[in-house]
């Protein structure tokens, strides 16, 4: 059969058929019988002989039945509501069933321990903890723990040839996954930690009212703050009249310097009444003497010329006299009457109530400065009184706040202590762990399992053998390897194909012969 086409560009393709295939099984059908049988027959044997195996299985339930409330400083606990259930939970509740201790316990428990290893056969004994965590590692190999998807679901499977050692183990793991479960999520020695602090802060708060109690005592009952304020207020009023009494002494200083300079330019007497009149006596004298010298001269003129000395000395009196007269009549008598100044007595009289008044308001002003002190020191006094009456409400206030919060959180400890003693707890057992009664493994599984395995590993062989094979066996070869054309090919005979294949293979030549023009070119007589 010639297997060589030509393409459209003169190319060669050569084709590989079903019947290549078929002659390629055909050819190796000795060690392919030998390989499918052989597997086939362990797997029949292992099938028949392997000891079965029961599977016990168990589900928990991961849900938000219960919210603890979170441990925390703060007077309300927040409290986290998700009616869903993470990926995360998920995860971490699997972890929990397959963390060691939990194993460990379960190993202890159910006492997979105790049963010896092929290598304690050869190297002797080993010890208890190697021993248990040899079969923790077992254990954990053996379990199979996964989710069932789309629900709050995990499966829990355990296969063993002992039914009731598979039921029980379950049962052991359930109850130490619950009891690590509660460890985890509720740590330990609440209660007794809220319990002491709330003794702790209720002494406090007795001894806190205690001293208040004592304080209040040594102040007659009345608190630092509320005589405080009065007293301030009081002292506010005293330092108002001080500074009112201390204007007054200003005022009054001004008006005494006032009044001193007024006093000294106001005159102390007024003149009342003035009059001026001309001396009678005086002229009345001056004017009978001139009435005399006249005569005098009128008698002398009757006897003596004008130029006469005596005449003239007559003359002379009786100008003077009349001179005297003009002076008298210029320079009249003056009559003054006076009286006590009304307004000089007024000023004297203001100054010296001024004087007095000055006096009084500056031992007013000492009288009030000395009460402002004393209200000052008091006040102070009581500002430090107050600061320890307020320290000792703030330490009661303080010690009762703690108090409630933590008496609260015993009460939260006690209630989640109570759950978890009842079992109310986020995680629930949704199926029980049964013993089984079937076993899981099936030895009709096995023998079809042996049936694939064996005829894969039997193809296998046949191509690999193929493909090592290095001789020729279809004319499409010979013109793929050599790039020689192949006119014919002509099969030999069934039993000289074998022997010239059998003495090719050991020469390294070709099984089969092929001629072309009527002869065999030595190339193709082996690659």
């Amino acid at each position: 059969m010639n297997n060589v086409n030509y393409g459209p560009a003169g190319d060669k393709v050569f084709n590989f058929t079903l019947r290549d295939l078929l002659a390629i099984g055909f050819r190796h059908k000795r060690i392919a019988l030998l390989c499918f049988f052989g597997i086939l027959s362990g797997a029949i044997l292992a099938a028949v002989f392997q000891p079965p195996e029961y599977r016990a299985t168990a589900k928990f339930l991961v849900d938000r039945e219960r919210m603890d409330p979170v441990v925390s400083p703060e007077q309300s606990a927040p409290v986290m509501v998700r009616s869903e259930v993470t990926e995360e939970e998920l995860n971490s509740e699997i972890e929990l069933l397959q963390s060691e201790d939990v194993l460990r316990q379960v190993v202890i428990s159910c006492g997979l321990d105790n049963r010896k290893s092929l290598s304690e056969y050869v190297l002797g004994p080993a010890s208890p903890q190697k021993r248990t965590a040899k079969a923790v590692a077992r254990l954990a190999s053996t379990l199979q723990i996964e989710p069932i998807k789309k629900s709050n679901l995990i499966s829990v499977t355990y296969s063993s040839q002992d039914p009731q050692l598979a039921a029980r183990v379950l049962r052991s793991l359930q109850d130490a996954y619950i009891e690590k479960h509660v460890a985890v999520h509720t740590p330990a020695g609440q209660v007794e930690f809220f319990n002491g602090e709330t003794e702790r802060y209720r002494d406090n708060l007795a001894d806190a009212e205690k001293q208040l109690k004592d304080f209040s005592q040594q102040q007659d009952g009345v608190a630092p703050q509320v005589i405080r304020d009065l007293t301030l207020q009081k002292l506010n009023e005293f330092r108002a009249s001080l500074q009112q009494t201390r204007a007054e002494i200003a005022s009054t200083e001004e008006r005494i310097r006032t009044l001193q300079k007024q006093s000294g330019t106001t005159p102390e007497r007024l003149t009342t009444s003035m009059r001026q009149q001309d001396d009678a006596q005086v002229l009345q004298g001056l004017k009978n003497m001139l009435m005399q010298l006249e005569l005098k001269r009128t008698e002398l003129l009757t006897k003596y010329q004008p130029g006469y000395p005596l005449v003239q000395e007559a003359d002379k009196q009786i100008a003077d006299t009349r001179a005297s007269i003009a002076m008298e009549e210029t320079k009249p008598i003056k009559e003054e009457t006076t009286d006590r100044n009304p307004t000089y007595s007024w000023i004297n009289e203001e100054l010296a109530k001024a004087k007095s008044e000055y006096s009084g308001l500056q031992a007013r002003a000492a009288a009030t400065q000395a009460i402002v002190e004393s209200y000052e020191q008091k006040a102070r006094d009581l500002q430090q009184k107050g600061v320890l009456e307020q320290d000792l409400l703030r330490t009661i206030k303080t010690d009762e706040e703690n108090y409630l919060l933590y008496s609260r959180k015993r009460e939260q400890a006690r209630m989640t202590e109570a759950l978890d003693r009842t079992r109310i707890l986020n995680v629930a057992v949704a199926e029980v762990p049964s013993v089984p009664s079937i076993p899981s493994n099936s030895p009709f599984l096995v023998v079809a399992l042996g049936t694939v395995l064996a005829l894969a590993v039997t193809l296998g062989v046949i191509f690999a053998r193929e493909y090592l094979d290095p001789s020729f066996r279809t004319p499409a070869e010979v013109s793929a390897e050599l790039n020689i054309p192949v006119l014919a090919a002509v099969p030999q005979s069934l039993e000289n194909l074998r022997k010239t294949g059998t003495d090719g293979r050991r020469a390294g030549g070709s099984s089969q012969s092929y001629s072309s023009d009527s002869a065999v070119p030595a190339s193709l007589q082996g690659r």
